[in-house]
């Protein structure tokens, strides 16, 4: 899974292979850190399940966005864009990508 920050074109991103939950957030806790003050310091975890795929929870009062609305949870489509609050900043969620891993 790709995770990139964007501002018009990527300007941060983050890779992940092994994780089942990939928090998001201000604190230094999260895999993602994002500091912005709306960004909650425990904003949005993404969960993987065998039964379901990747879901994106919100776990925050400040809300996440999902084509301008506001969701609790959704299922991760590949390249799909969130934001986190309304003023927030976009991040762009790729899953199916090369990691360079034979097998």
């Amino acid at each position: 899974m790709l995770l990139s920050l964007l501002n018009s074109v990527p300007v941060q991103s983050w890779t992940f292979s092994c994780e089942d939950v990939i928090r998001i957030g201000r604190a230094t806790d999260n895999h993602v850190v994002l500091f912005s003050a709306v960004v909650s310091r425990h904003h949005a975890q993404l969960q993987w399940s065998e039964d379901n795929g990747w879901q994106l929870q919100n776990i925050s009062p400040n809300g996440t966005y999902l084509d301008g609305t506001a969701i609790k949870e959704a299922s991760v489509t590949d390249g799909m864009v969130i934001r986190l609050a309304t003023s927030g900043p976009k991040i762009q969620i790729k899953v199916n990508i090369d990691t360079g891993e034979a097998g």
